[in-house]
């Protein structure tokens, strides 16, 4: 699975964006799919996740409410739309795949295959 980010930028407190990781692979609705993000100086961390059994969904808390994760999978593709964003949003954001639907979603190691990134900068 290759997965690729999209829709990062430069945005104002209080803007939104929705970013988009789209995937190759004939089995991507089989897999779990995560947000992570990573900002500078500090490690990555889970942002949001959507299990491919169930659709159930799973959320850092400081981001619930504010972000939702969802995903197309005619369109092998995981989407994050994020609203009412905050400077410490600020980070590169990476989508990821898991074929271990029994491994916790929170955690990096659940995850075998990571995009590239996408920087998304909130300015205050």
């Amino acid at each position: 699975v290759q997965l690729v980010e999209s829709g990062g930028g430069l945005v104002q407190v209080g803007d939104s964006l929705r970013l988009s990781c789209a995937a190759s692979g004939r089995t991507f609705s089989r897999y779990d799919m995560g947000w992570f993000r990573q900002a500078p100086g500090k490690e990555r961390e889970f942002v949001a996740a959507m299990k491919w059994i169930g659709s159930s969904t799973y959320y850092a808390d400081s981001i619930k409410g504010r972000f939702t994760i969802s995903r197309d999978n005619a369109k092998n593709t995981v989407y994050l739309q994020m609203n009412s964003l905050k400077p410490e949003d600020t980070a590169v954001y990476y989508c990821a795949a898991s074929g271990r639907p029994a491994y916790p979603s929170a955690l990096l190691t659940s995850y075998d295959y990571w995009g590239q990134g996408t920087q998304v900068t909130v300015s205050s």
